[in-house]
Formats: structure tokens, C-alpha cells, sequence
């Protein structure tokens, strides 16, 4: 069977799909804490507890949306349709999200929860058939390379944008506005996402789609299928390492403001973050070449020189810290699309071996693993805090100050190794993946375990 190219046109669309998508997600979860403690006057208190609520729900919902959407078999395509009427879902609750009601602190902080909660789970609902579209654009590993790696470019342009825009926009708007110019700015902002996700649809098509009974999924039989993807397993561990990454980015605020004395260059991140996510350009350059996971450990191995060097190097040269943290989050970037992909190739791993084709629920895992991930993360890192002796708005001390550069350069050194560990066992590799399409496209499958 011949390999299904994925046309040019049609990764451009995508990656701007990506993009349009994130600014929801730029603008959500960069400044709605400050819309609602200083435009709708909401305790911290209370947007804490919106957040670890709405934390808890995500939690909860991915794993029953993806296994809803794997269920369903529309007209157009299982995971294209949504892709057509989610974008405008994104848009309203986004605006919707940002609008300076009138009323008590208490009807202030209902609707904020309310539509904090809300925006959370229809974003999942658009968030999942998007990622799982890597899976129905082809069936070639080197082509969802390329389709992960757009729509991976895609989210980290879309939220750098965001942040870099949204601001100036607000200041445009903001004369005579009691939201400081919020609404019409997130209305300017999303309308220019809704266009590039609309324009994602139109040129995106499903041409590996499951037929006959591959193509009749229950709910129940979704979770199953996951269940029985070992390799799925394996690589959720290894992206659930990053926990030691957004521990990292936690701390960057406190390190740049008391060890470097400027909390401005929380500005330089930003920057190092939208510039190194170029180098997920260059993963199908190198998944072509060699397995994924050989790729992996090199950047695992890379990763842990880079954070050696930079605690050695110590942080009393600014510009050592900001090298050392672009070569870093670089190396990072790259590990992404990694995932992605090698996710997607774990479809055809439960398809063989059950029958059923269910790729929302696989992504679902990635998803649920990078939530589970930052609010770890966000837990730990207030421990960590306490573990450094931290006092606010005071002189640190040495002790503390050593600390926190610890946390930031050498401790994330424990994922890669970690990482490195689950590698060295991953056994589902490109010749086996493609043993098993070829199987699958003879109407081959693995009677013993067939659900």
C-alpha cells in the first residue's frame, strides 16, 4: 500500500490550526489570574481554589471525552467534524471568559469559576480529535512526524504570540474601559485565531480512517484499548518527567527577582521559549535518519550536559544564565514532537492487537500526563519554596539563593535519567510499527487478544 504524503498546504494549515487554537490558551493561562484579582477584584484565595477545582475536573474528563469521541463515527470523519464547530465553541467561551460582569464578589466569583471550568473542558473536547488528527493524515511514521511537528510549532508560536500581543492590545483599548481593555483585545486576538483554525479545517482531511468493525468502538471498549498499549505506558512515563522542567519554570520568577536581582528577564523566557520551538523544525530531518528512540536518549544525554554545565557555570554572569537556559529549553523543545509522534505510532500497536482504532483516547494520555504534570508541579514547588527557607519581599539568604539555582539547573537532571532508565526497556520501534501497518492493510490482526 502506498505511503500517504501529506501535502504542504495541508501542514501549513495545520500548524496554523495550532496556532489560532493557543491563543485561547496564551491568553487563558498567562492572564486570566490577573483579569480576575485585579479587573473582577477576586481574591487570590478564591482563583486559587477556581484552579485546583478546575485542575481536578480535567483530571477527571480527559480519559470520558477521548473515549466519547473514539466512540462516535460521524459522517465526515471521526475527529475532522469537530475541527469545524469547535472553533467558535473556543472563541465564546474565551471571550465570554474575560468579560468584567457587574455584581457581588461572590456572583463575580461564580461566573469566573463557572466559565474558568468551562472553558477547560470545551478546550479538551477541541483539543483531543486535534492531536488525534496526527493519526488520520497518514499512516507513515516520517509524515506524522512532520504533521506532530507543525502542530507542536503551532501551539508554542500561538501562546508566544499571545503573550507578546495581548498586552499592546489592551494598552490600545484600554482608555475609558474599566477591564483595562481586556474584552476588546481578547476579541481582536481570538478572531484572528478562529480565521486560522476555520482555515485549518477546510484544508485538513482524513485519509486513514477504520472500517467495518474497527470502526464500531463502545465506551467501555476505548478504555480497554488503552489499557493493552504497553508502549503507551512507556512513553506517558517518560513525558511525565517534564514534572521536574515545570518545577524549573516555577521557580524562574523567584530566581530571576532575588539571585539575579531583575525580574524583568522573566520577559527573556518568553522570548527563549518562541525562538527555540524552531528547533522542532528540524525533528523529521532526523527521524528520517534514526529511530525516535535513539533520538530520545541523545537529547536525554544532552540535556544532562547542558544542566551540569550550567550549574557549574553558577549564576553570577546574567548572560551565562541566559545562554545556558536557551540551550537548555532548546533541547527541551526538541523532545516534544518526540513524543507526539511516538504516541501516534502506538495506534497501530492496539489496533493489531484488538481490532479497534481509538487514537482520542491515546492522546488523551498525553494530555492528562501534562496536567497531572504541572499540577504536581505547582504542588511541589511551594514545598520547595519552604525546603529553601524562602521569605518574601525580603533579602534571601545565601542558602536559599544556592538553593533555588539548584532546583532550576541540576535537579531536572532526575527526569532524564529517569528517562533514560524507560528508554533503555522501550521495545516498539520503527520496523516493528511498520510489520504491524502492513499487517493491519492485509487485514491481518492478533486474534488472541481481539477484544
Amino acid at each position: 500500500m502506498a505511503t500517504i504524503k501529506i501535502p504542504l498546504k495541508t501542514l501549513a494549515s495545520y500548524f496554523g490550526f495550532a496556532m489560532g487554537q493557543c491563543f485561547s490558551f496564551g491568553l487563558v493561562g498567562t492572564f486570566i489570574l490577573f483579569f480576575y484579582t485585579d479587573i473582577l477584584k477576586i481574591s487570590p484565595v478564591s482563583a486559587s481554589i477556581i484552579f485546583l477545582i478546575a485542575r481536578v475536573w480535567d483530571a477527571c474528563n480527559d480519559p470520558f471525552f477521548a473515549g466519547l469521541i473514539d466512540s462516535l463515527n460521524l459522517k465526515r470523519g471521526k475527529y475532522r467534524p469537530f475541527m469545524g464547530f469547535m472553533p467558535f465553541v473556543i472563541f465564546i467561551i474565551t471571550v465570554l471568559a474575560f468579560i468584567n460582569i457587574d455584581g457581588s464578589i461572590t456572583t463575580k466569583t461564580i461566573y469566573a469559576g463557572a466559565t474558568y471550568i468551562l472553558w477547560g473542558t470545551l478546550y479538551t473536547i477541541s483539543d483531543l480529535p486535534f492531536w488525534s488528527m496526527t493519526t488520520a493524515l497518514s499512516d507513515d511514521p516520517q509524515e506524522r512526524a512532520k504533521a506532530a511537528t507543525c502542530a507542536m510549532l503551532g501551539v508554542n508560536v500561538g501562546i508566544g504570540l499571545s503573550m507578546a500581543i495581548f498586552p499592546t492590545l489592551c494598552q490600545f483599548f484600554a482608555e475609558g474601559r474599566a477591564d483595562q481593555g481586556y474584552l476588546p483585545a481578547v476579541i481582536v486576538l481570538m478572531g484572528a485565531g478562529l480565521i486560522l483554525m476555520l482555515n485549518g479545517y477546510i484544508n485538513t482531511k482524513e485519509k486513514v480512517r477504520p472500517q467495518g468493525d474497527a470502526a464500531k468502538v463502545t465506551l467501555l471498549q476505548t478504555f480497554k484499548v488503552v489499557a493493552r498499549n504497553k508502549p503507551l505506558f512507556m512513553i506517558l512515563a517518560i513525558f511525565f518527567m517534564n514534572v521536574f522542567t515545570n518545577i524549573a519554570g516555577n521557580i524562574y520568577i523567584y530566581f530571576f527577582t532575588y539571585n539575579l536581582g531583575n525580574a524583568g528577564l522573566m520577559a527573556a523566557i518568553g522570548t527563549i521559549t518562541t525562538c527555540s520551538s524552531l528547533a522542532c523544525l528540524v525533528t523529521p530531518f532526523f527521524t528520517a535518519r534514526f529511530r525516535k528512540r535513539d533520538i530520545f536518549i541523545v537529547l536525554c544525554l544532552l540535556g544532562i550536559l547542558a544542566r551540569t554545565g550550567f550549574y557549574l557555570t553558577g549564576y553570577e554572569s546574567t548572560t551565562a544564565v541566559i545562554v545556558w537556559l536557551a540551550i537548555i529549553t532548546t533541547i527541551f523543545m526538541m523532545t516534544n514532537p518526540l513524543v507526539s509522534t511516538m504516541i501516534a505510532d502506538t495506534v497501530e500497536y492496539s489496533y493489531y492487537h484488538t481490532g479497534k482504532r481509538c487514537a482520542a483516547i491515546t492522546f488523551a494520555g498525553q494530555t492528562f500526563t501534562g496536567k497531572l504534570s504541572v499540577a504536581i508541579a505547582g504542588g511541589v514547588t511551594g514545598l520547595v519554596l519552604a525546603i529553601c527557607g524562602y521569605v518574601p519581599d525580603t533579602t534571601q539568604s545565601i542558602e536559599t539563593l544556592d538553593t533555588l539555582f539548584l532546583f532550576i539547573s541540576a535537579v531536572p537532571i532526575v527526569g532524564e535519567i529517569v528517562r533514560l532508565i524507560v528508554l533503555k526497556f522501550y521495545f516498539f520501534n520503527e520496523e516493528q510499527h511498520a510489520q504491524l501497518v502492513e499487517k493491519i492493510n492485509r487485514g491481518e490482526f492478533d486474534p488472541a487478544t481481539k477484544l
